[in-house]
């Protein structure tokens, strides 16, 4: 066996998280080895040639949630990081010739809206201010390191208090804010719109990777996550990066590598190695292995905890804890090349109009999203999927060949594990025809414009970029499975009960989604230990 070397400590996975925890370690001179199953770094944010002179985002597609500060602080945009902005956010064409469009500006969405309703047009902004004043007490807890309720110090329950500080602060609109972060969606959309057409469209945004109908609990929270975060200073707005998504971690990769940082591809963990309830390195597929005096994986607990580790290191609680982890996954990632743009019957059009710049939902009201939720909760893809669609080359055309164009399809449902039987070439297939159909309900002549295509169901997310049951998040994000809950209660604080051992990716709070607040807390305890 090679001799090991020894670090002061090792990353387990290069995703973006990953990748910033070793970033803000090595600015503080550690010695930083990142270890990366795959032959590329990004973990599931990344841009790959599926299709020959095609830059796709195989997996995560749209940018806002990461953060500002990291961007700063590691200096991103001059390694080549640059978000490109979509304006309108999204549009929705309706099969009668009407369609809606949101995210231009203030004055534009209320005409828009004004199309469907006159009342909801008069909501809409009310409804805006009101997940507004919701994310002014949420968004700081992001990059606050959550405490442990089950033996608190008092540093942590002064940091939990300011949460609630926050709410009393809203006043009589603390049981609203309270219901966003708990409830589900469809009960707040029914109260504030009667436009079916303006709810469908911003329900689509409340189930996007988790295995829900908006009429559950949790699927609020899911809605509430498209209206924070920011592009280039501005609240709110959801962007491109310009190249695909792999832009960000490339730059993230460089910069690390310039403080030092050691990154190694196709370096597969196999063991954390431990001596006496302490992790000292780290034991590849390969048989090599690496000591560290800090292990920090920023792989799903399932992972981290049930396959690197042996179960008697752990206390038969927290075992226990971590089974009961859900990762409840239904979504299907559909990579699209086109030979020209979609051309809708509501908004006619095959040069790159504001129909293409956002996403598309094809949705015509919360109801259509119930029934697909009802097939795949018996264990079947939805007859009648839920379709969203991005076309970042409508934005950024370097991610297609001249004159072609490049969508990525984000589908629900189509649970992980199929009523009768595994997932096969054939199901996909038939899947993928189902959602293209639909697309082709609102702009005809959509099949013929495909040259080729990607399916990835959740069996194939989970096996390529080992996300546990294909769930985007690392983990289901239901509210016991979030802040002081994630990955389990007694340690969110980024700690294990695995001495020297911590967690950096979206398993940890505040969970999914490609925001990079995972690493750069985890990162900041590791520094204080």
């Amino acid at each position: 066996m090679p001799a090991s070397t020894t670090y002061d400590a090792i990353i387990i996975g290069g995703g973006h998280n990953g990748l910033v925890t070793a970033c803000y370690l090595a600015r503080a001179k550690w010695k930083v080895l990142v270890l990366e199953r795959r032959s590329i770094v990004g973990g599931a944010c990344v841009t790959e040639e599926t299709f020959p002179g095609y830059k796709v985002s195989t997996a995560a597609y749209v940018n806002s949630l990461f953060r500002p500060e990291i961007i700063r602080d590691l200096h991103l945009k001059e390694y080549g990081f640059e978000a490109v902005e979509r304006n309108p956010a999204s549009f929705s064409p309706f099969l009668d010739g009407r369609y809606l469009m949101l995210g231009a500006d203030p004055a534009s969405d209320v005409a828009n809206v004004a199309k469907f309703s006159t009342k909801d047009a008069e909501n809409y902004p009310r409804y805006e201010a009101m997940l507004e004043r919701v994310a002014s007490v949420v968004e700081p807890t992001l990059t606050q390191i959550p405490p442990n309720l089950i033996k608190p110090s008092l540093g942590q329950l002064f940091e939990a208090g300011k949460m609630g500080r926050a709410l009393q602060k809203l006043g009589p609109a603390m049981g609203e804010a309270i219901e966003v972060l708990t409830g589900a969606a469809r009960p707040i959309l029914d109260r504030w719109f009667e436009s079916e057409e303006l709810k469908g469209t911003l329900a689509t945004d409340a189930i996007i990777g988790a295995f829900a109908a908006p009429s559950m609990p949790g699927t609020a929270y899911v809605l509430f996550h498209h209206v924070m975060g920011e592009t280039n200073g501005k609240r709110g707005v959801w962007s491109y990066v310009r190249g695909g998504m792999g832009g960000l971690t490339q730059a993230l990769a460089k910069a690390a590598v310039d403080l030092g940082v050691e990154i190694r591809t196709e370096a597969e963990v196999a063991t954390i190695l431990t001596k006496s309830g302490a992790a000292t390195g780290v034991a590849l597929t390969t048989g090599q292995e690496f000591r560290a005096k800090k292990i920090a994986s920023g792989v799903d607990a399932h992972h981290t905890f049930e396959r690197f580790l042996d179960a008697q290191t752990l206390p038969p609680a927290f075992r226990d804890a971590v089974a009961r982890i859900a990762y409840d996954s239904a979504s299907v990632k559909i990579n699209v090349a086109l030979d020209a743009l979609p051309d809708f019957t509501a908004c006619p059009g095959t040069s790159a109009g504001p129909q293409h710049r956002g996403t598309v939902h094809l949705c015509p009201d919360q109801d259509f999203i119930e029934r697909a939720y009802d097939d795949a909760k018996y264990g079947m893809p939805s007859r009648e999927p839920v379709v969203e669609c991005t076309i970042p080359s409508a934005v950024d055309p370097t991610v297609a060949p001249a004159g072609k164009h490049l969508m990525s399809m984000f589908v629900q449902y189509a649970p992980y594990t199929l009523k009768g039987g595994p997932w096969t070439q054939a199901i996909k297939d038939d899947f993928a025809d189902r959602c293209f159909a639909i697309v082709e309900r609102y702009a005809p002549g959509f099949t013929a414009s495909v040259s080729a295509r990607q399916i990835l169901s959740p069996v194939d997310i989970e096996t390529t970029f080992g996300l546990t049951g294909g769930n985007i998040f690392q983990g289901a994000m239901p509210l016991h499975q979030l802040f002081a809950f994630r990955p389990v209660p007694g340690f969110a604080s980024y700690n294990t009960p695995v001495k020297n051992l911590y967690m950096c990716g979206a398993a940890a709070h505040p969970g999914g989604g490609v925001m990079g607040a995972a690493g750069w807390n985890a990162a900041r305890v590791m520094l204080g230990a």
